[in-house]
This record gives structure tokens, C-alpha cells and sequence, in this order.
């Protein structure tokens, strides 16, 4: 099917006809996940919720030392933006949007609705980190 496995392919595609998802390599995953719905919404007008599968989330943890570095630095600039911290914020998000079609998929879902995104600081013992929590609905449809 994707030609990149050499004399794995024919593995990969019997887990794949079977929907044994968690079994594939990560790239195969994130492959076939790519056209899973997220959305905010409960309701989509073009689609007809089928079945809920399940409450599904995806967490991701980046390290924040580098964010105390440079608040540190840019203190004295009032009303400043920094825009390596908005390239960190916005890698993190993709990135749990990413991990969360993929739980989708692997659940057997057909799109994720009511999404949200949680943002938190976990910090002690020195160290500070990022959490990015992402979590939804993971629903069949049917095209109307």
C-alpha cells in the first residue's frame, strides 16, 4: 500500500484490512490518520453521527527552560511578543492534534468532535514543563 516497507508491506497490510492500528509503525499511523475530522463542534451538518465511540485524549509534555531563559531576557520589553515562544505553543498543539487523530483512528473513528485544548505549566524540583492536553469525542458518521 505505501511502498516504503520493502518486505513488511504485506504485514502492514493485513494490520491494516484487520484495523489492528496500534500494531502499525508510527508513520503508517500517522498516514492513515491524516483525514480524521477534529472539530470544536457537536453537531457538523453534513454528517450524521452514527455511533459515540468513546472519550478519547492525547497529552503532550514539552520542557519549558527555555521559555523561563527568555521571558528573562525580554522583561524589559513592554507589550512584546515573542515569537519563538508562539512557535512553541503552536508546534505543541499541532503536534497533540496529531496524537489525538491517531487515538481517533486507532479507536475506529471517523472524526473527533467537541475538541479542546488545555494548556498547563507542571513545575517543581527545578524544572518546568508545558502540558498540552487535547480531548474529544471519537464518533462514527455517515455522509448526508
Amino acid at each position: 500500500m505505501f511502498g516504503l516497507f520493502g518486505k513488511n508491506e504485506k504485514k502492514i497490510d493485513a494490520l491494516i484490512a484487520s484495523k489492528d492500528y496500534d500494531q502499525l509503525p508510527n508513520d503508517v499511523i500517522d498516514q492513515l490518520a491524516k483525514g480524521l475530522i477534529l472539530t470544536t463542534e457537536f453537531a457538523m451538518p453534513e454528517y450524521r453521527v452514527t455511533e459515540r465511540l468513546e472519550i478519547i485524549t492525547a497529552e503532550c509534555v514539552y520542557g519549558m527552560n527555555m521559555f523561563r531563559d527568555m521571558f528573562a531576557s525580554i522583561r524589559d520589553v513592554l507589550g512584546g511578543r515573542s515569537g519563538a515562544s508562539q512557535k512553541v505553543l503552536r508546534d505543541a498543539r499541532k503536534t497533540c492534534l496529531t496524537e489525538l487523530r491517531r487515538e481517533a483512528l486507532i479507536t475506529g473513528a471517523d472524526a473527533v468532535i467537541g475538541v479542546d485544548l488545555d494548556y498547563s505549566e507542571i513545575s517543581g524540583g527545578g524544572k518546568s514543563m508545558l502540558l498540552v492536553v487535547a480531548s474529544g469525542t471519537a464518533v462514527k458518521l455517515q455522509e448526508l
